[in-house]
């Protein structure tokens, strides 16, 4: 069964363009594995006023979904973009689930 997941992430002021850069540059095993986790149409858009982040995806697995951060090339990635926006002790980003209030088919 197919979940959509929605989140907010938080960007550094400052970090937009680099942060483009590197999602445009971004690792084809760091899209393999989102692949492979079951995500697709996973989109990430900026509000420029507040440097907020806001993504949406489809999951098909959710266990490998929540699997996600046990990898390596997650971990990573992680790494790779701690310096851009706020993150947690293990340098994953600050993300808060939102809920889906609406949805037009």
């Amino acid at each position: 069964m197919m979940t959509r997941k929605a989140f907010k992430m938080f960007l550094n002021k400052g970090s937009e363009a680099e942060y483009q850069k590197r999602h445009t540059e971004i690792w084809p095993e760091l899209q393999d594995l989102l692949r492979d986790a079951g995500v697709a149409n996973y989109s990430i858009f900026l509000d420029d006023e507040t440097g907020v982040l806001f993504g949406v995806l489809d999951c098909h697995d959710e266990t490998k979904y929540q699997n996600l951060p046990l990898q390596p090339i997650m971990q990573k990635w992680w790494n790779h973009m701690k310096d851009l926006m706020q993150t947690n002790e293990d340098n994953s980003p600050v993300s808060i689930s939102l809920t889906e209030v609406f949805y037009l088919k």
